[in-house]
């Protein structure tokens, strides 16, 4: 037994006397840390996220604990913006003798490859540092042809209302998703974008923003303010049907530059009609310009028609710097819209009769009153309260849905405990959470196109029709936004836009005063006056007029509205070029 013992000792001693031996030489070699951070660019400079980076040390690939953004395999990707970090401990010879290799790959990126050479290392402190930026170019793989594809498709049931805007959206973003998360399981080409990508895409400053007014907005009408205005305008008119149109539009404007003009629109329909039947003329004589000056009016701030909204948020533009660089051409355009009223309605206008404009005033008194005063009064001083912090969100810098969803909150909890607000009623009708749901779902289905690079391909494409000149960039943003926006929704017009305007910004020498942004949103809101079906308010203001049996046909309101749609343009362009 003890020949036995004695056997297997000088075998273990053998055994481990060889391991030692062979291990020796590794004991020797000196680890050193490298510090490898960066950035991946598209050709636009602008961070590529999800970019999956492979890292191959003599050849071999390596496999370091990625530190932040993993890949779902557990490789190392990139951040939202681009960047990535990782930490490795490498023998320090490796890392002097330049044998680290990158691979990048992105389904519509081409796969780079890039040498880390011995000068491309810093070392401080005893660790080495080295900072990696990378372009990385596009192709138009499958992945880039089945996002187009899905894209104008869902673009084109939204423009032609073959569907449900809403469910358009929605039906495109979801079949993106699923193409990616099955065909690019199995083959990386086809993998459009990662939900991560899809949900980061989601601008929640202006799902809040439109969310806060929705409610604020919805809880005032239910003080009969809107109806009183209208009744106001006429008393202040005396049955001068000129006058009256003038106040009527004047009105409609401030309002939509504040509210909803949707809901401006809604309120002040009936009564325009009421007040028209008893001047013995056509109401589509005072709703059409008040449509256009809806439109108008909605341009000139920042919360006054939904593209604004998103260019604002975008482009990180202030409540301030809507009304100084829009409302202005706005007024212009409104005094213009005052005589082209005049001239296209002077006919119908000197058809009205008016017996006893005392006795209809005092009928209008009766029936479009104050019904709340006390929450009309508390509506009013919130939404002053509301209206400042938009004046002041550039200086406290705050996101306007910040204000709005406070105001809407206080007015909200007053309404509760006053039981001046029915909690389930404003829910369900006046928060309109289809047009919510649009709008998420639309900027997914812009974040998929953005990904694959359509965008960039268009943003490029403009470029060289405009060869660089700030001047014919301008007037090419302006017309192409306002004759799109007449005719399809401007909402995912302007989404497809605010990519290409934010790089034709950078790349254009004299655009960094922001004026191709003025030029989105003066093309896309203006535009939205070209045709009964360019913005929601005129399909909202000419589908009430219908049911109340007063018709206009699509070339009917074209016939009027298209020529003031090209004027006010016009004007917009030359103010445009001159004050920029």
């Amino acid at each position: 037994m003890k020949r036995w013992f004695l056997i297997f000792l000088v075998v273990i001693s053998f055994l481990s006397t060889a391991y030692a031996s062979h291990e020796a030489p590794k004991d020797k070699e000196t680890l050193a840390r490298l510090n490898l951070f960066g950035r991946i660019l598209n050709p636009h400079k602008k961070g590529v996220p999800d970019a999956e980076i492979k890292i191959f040390v003599n050849g071999e690939e390596f496999h370091p604990p990625a530190k932040g953004h993993e890949a779902h395999g557990g490789g190392l990707t990139t951040e939202f913006d681009g960047s990535f970090q990782v930490e490795l401990d490498l023998p320090e010879e490796v890392i002097t003798k330049g044998a680290i290799e990158l691979e990048i790959f992105k389904p519509s990126y081409q796969k780079t490859f890039i040498k880390l050479k011995p000068e491309d290392f810093a070392l401080k402190d005893g660790e080495y540092y080295a900072k990696v930026e990378i372009i990385v170019p596009r192709v138009k793989g499958p992945a880039f042809w089945i996002a187009t594809v899905v894209f104008v498709l869902a673009y084109v049931l939204i423009s032609f209302e073959l569907l449900h805007r809403t469910l358009a959206a929605m039906l495109g973003a979801s079949v993106m998703l699923l193409i990616s998360y099955t065909l690019g399981t199995w083959n990386p080409e086809y993998h459009i974008l990662s939900y991560e990508s899809a949900i980061h895409s989601i601008d929640m400053n202006v799902i809040f923003l439109l969310m806060g007014m929705m409610i604020i907005v919805g809880i005032l009408k239910n003080t009969g303010v809107f109806q009183w205005c209208a009744y106001k305008c006429y008393q202040l008119a005396r049955g001068n049907v000129i006058i009256l149109s003038i106040i009527l539009m004047t009105f409609t404007a401030v309002a939509s530059a504040f509210l909803d003009n949707v809901t401006t629109m809604l309120l002040l329909t009936p009564v325009t009609i009421e007040i028209a039947l008893s001047l013995g003329i056509n109401p589509l004589a005072l709703l059409i310009p008040e449509i256009l000056a809806s439109n108008i009016g909605g341009t000139a701030t920042l919360i006054g028609d939904p593209p604004n909204i998103m260019i604002g948020s975008y482009a990180g533009l202030t409540f301030m710097d809507f009304v100084k660089n829009l409302a202005p051409v706005c007024v212009i355009s409104m005094l213009v819209l005052f005589v082209y009223s005049k001239i296209a309605y002077n006919r119908e206008y000197g058809r009205a009769k008016v017996e006893d404009i005392q006795a209809f005033i005092e009928k209008l008194r009766q029936e479009y009153r104050i019904t709340d005063s006390s929450l009309l009064a508390f509506g009013l001083l919130v939404m002053g309260i509301v209206i400042l912090m938009f004046l002041l969100h550039g200086v406290l810098h705050m996101e306007v849905s910040i204000a709005a969803l406070f105001g809407a909150s206080v007015l909200f909890s007053y309404g509760l405990v006053t039981k001046k607000v029915d909690l389930i009623h404003l829910i369900e009708k006046d928060i309109e959470w289809p047009t919510l749901l649009f709008f998420i779902f639309l900027f997914i289905l812009v974040g998929a196109v953005e990904d694959v690079g359509l965008l960039d391909m268009i943003a490029d494409w403009v470029f060289h029709l405009s060869a660089g000149s700030l001047v014919t960039a301008v007037c090419l943003i302006l017309w192409v936004s306002a004759i799109v926006s007449a005719f399809v929704d401007n909402i995912p017009f302007t989404a497809t836009m605010l990519p290409i305007t934010a790089y034709l910004t950078k790349v254009i020498p004299g655009a960094e005063s922001g004026v191709l942004w003025w030029a989105l949103a003066l093309g896309a809101c203006f535009g939205g006056n070209g045709t009964m079906i360019g913005a929601s308010a005129n399909v909202v203001t000419l589908g009430i007029a219908e049911a109340a049996g007063h018709r206009i046909t699509f070339f009917g309101f074209m016939k009027v509205a298209f020529l003031y749609m090209v004027i006010s343009v016009a004007i917009a362009n030359v103010w445009l070029l001159i004050f920029y």
